[in-house]
């Protein structure tokens, strides 16, 4: 076996289009994805996504027009892709967790023409479609998609699809509250493949992934397309129940998985986990945020014949730039086992001060990086493109710094992001949304430590004069409008909010008080 300095070619894989291609005339025959006691071959898949992509040239979809699908976990969410990647359209993951308001500015933002949707979604369309500028269709996948895909020819476009053509458009929120589309294009995610599987231990033709990860997410969507180049079987499951997935573990005699630490949370908590046969996991990828460092001992112990990799990305960077190998986490120190890990593939990584200019070792700065994994740039977005990525370098707004091994360590966050559960929440956004509340006269939204999710959404409020708030009825309104993970979890309500000479609100000084005696700003 190669080391994991060395690269894994795939020459014949130039666009993610390739990737059915390439695989049903190698292993056509293989299961490559099974869900819900269906299983799809790579010769069915390659000959799915033809069917997608011609359906999508006959509705009038051109090359780098864009589809959306707002579903939860399917496994036509591969076929939806991949054909599009066929007819070189560009897709739009809409996180399934978005309330309403939130899926129409994503949907005009990206002008998106076919949108595909699960049953489950029916009603929020319907209340919502009014509202949609650019869709011209709308496919239930339950009811109408296999019957749409059928009537068409299965023969391959063929078209041709460039590196720097984009392939996917996820939605990411800023500080400034408005999401923003990240363009991801073939280059950047055949790079980022070929760059993590060395690193993830050779994914090959004989492993079974677990696929539990949301499919909107870039580590589901990612870690999918990564498994379909490598060959292996995905068992793709539509929801994460504790239980139920220790179960396929067991049964599926499962080898690979992708985790936020989250999950491994929940499987350390689960009854079951004694007696449940994990003896087949030989790999546990885990990212998206920090995992407790007694749970990921706990893990250690329980998963006794799985490498653990800890990974660290963004979006931005189609995912992972950092590892954290499996042979620093059996021989590390309780220090090392807080890194993210070391540089991978071309990515050349640093950490600097407020001028830009690099810190040495131990220096507490921001984390930039500079791949052929960052992103296009921003869907419309040249202001924020440009300030997020400045000669080359992508600023993370991660805090952090490397020590003299060359270890990457997340410190703090330059942004006032919140992680909570491996989703990315960004506190302007529900400040924007709870300050229309009539009893709200100030609110700063942080994240607070949380055993379960590692940080919890919390807001911290200021009464207007004469009213008196009630926590639930806040969290209630917030609940209206936005996506659960955004809500508050609690409220505490204070006479005034800390600020500088300026007015700007001293999140850090908010925090202090929630996060005073641990290490990291992070949890």
């Amino acid at each position: 076996m190669p080391s994991a300095a060395q690269s894994v070619e795939y020459p014949e894989i130039k666009s993610i289009a390739d990737v059915p291609r390439v695989r049903a005339a190698t292993i056509g025959d293989q299961v490559a994805i099974s869900f819900d006691g269906v299983e799809t071959s790579y010769r069915e898949l390659d000959r799915y996504s033809s069917q997608v992509a011609n359906g999508l040239i006959a509705e009038g979809v051109a090359g780098g027009d864009r589809i959306a699908v707002l579903d939860r976990n399917s496994d036509r969410f591969f076929q939806i892709w991949l054909g599009a990647a066929k007819a070189n359209a560009v897709t739009v993951p809409v996180n399934a967790r978005l309330a309403g308001p939130e899926v129409v500015f994503a949907l005009n933002d990206a002008n998106v023409r076919i949108l595909f949707i699960g049953e489950v979604f029916v009603d929020l369309i319907a209340k919502i479609k009014g509202d949609l500028k650019s869709v011209q269709k709308i496919i239930v996948i339950e009811e109408d998609f296999d019957d749409w895909r059928a009537t068409q020819p299965d023969r391959d476009p063929m078209l041709p699809a460039a590196p720097t053509d984009v392939a996917l458009q996820m939605y990411t929120s800023g500080t400034t509250g408005l999401p923003k589309g990240v363009e991801l294009t073939n280059g950047n995610f055949t790079i980022a493949m070929r760059a993590v599987l060395p690193h993830w231990g050779y994914w090959t033709t004989t492993d079974t992934l677990l696929l539990t990860m949301p499919l909107f997410h870039i580590g589901g969507c990612g870690a999918g397309l990564v498994g379909l180049l490598a060959g292996v079987k995905i068992i793709l499951v539509r929801d994460f129940i504790p239980d139920r997935v220790l179960s396929l573990i067991e049964q599926e005699r499962i080898t690979l998985s992708f985790l936020v630490p989250a999950m491994i949370q929940a499987f350390l908590a689960e009854k079951t986990i004694e007696t449940t046969d994990v003896s087949s996991v030989r790999r546990i990828v885990y990212g998206a945020s920090p995992i407790p460092l007694g749970a990921l001992q706990q893990a250690l112990k329980v998963f006794t014949r799985a490498g653990f990799v800890q990974v660290y990305g963004l979006t931005e960077t189609t995912g992972v730039v950092t590892v954290l190998s499996p042979e620093d986490h059996q021989t590390a120190t309780e220090r090392t086992l807080k890194s993210c890990g070391r540089a991978i593939g071309d990515v050349d990584l640093r950490v600097v001060d407020g001028m830009g200019e690099p810190l040495p070792p131990g220096g507490v700065g921001e984390i930039i990086c500079r791949t052929r994994q960052n992103m296009k740039g921003y869907w419309n977005r040249v202001d924020a493109t440009a300030a997020t990525i400045r000669d080359g370098w992508l600023y993370t707004g991660d805090a952090g710094f490397v020590d003299e091994n060359g270890l990457l360590y997340i410190h703090d966050r330059m942004k006032d992001m919140v992680v909570s559960a491996g989703e990315n929440v960004y506190p302007a956004e529900i400040e924007s949304v709870l300050y229309s509340h009539p009893d709200i006269a100030d609110i700063a939204v942080i994240g607070v430590p949380d055993d379960k999710w590692g940080e919890a959404v919390k807001a911290v409020i200021v009464a207007k004069p004469g009213r008196e708030p009630d926590a639930a009825a806040i969290i209630a309104y917030a609940r209206e409008r936005l996506a659960g993970y955004k809500v508050p979890k609690s409220i505490d309500f204070v006479d005034e909010l800390p600020r500088n000479p300026t007015g700007k609100i001293l999140k850090r000084e908010i925090r202090a008080q929630y996060w005073k005696g641990r290490e990291r700003q992070v949890n």
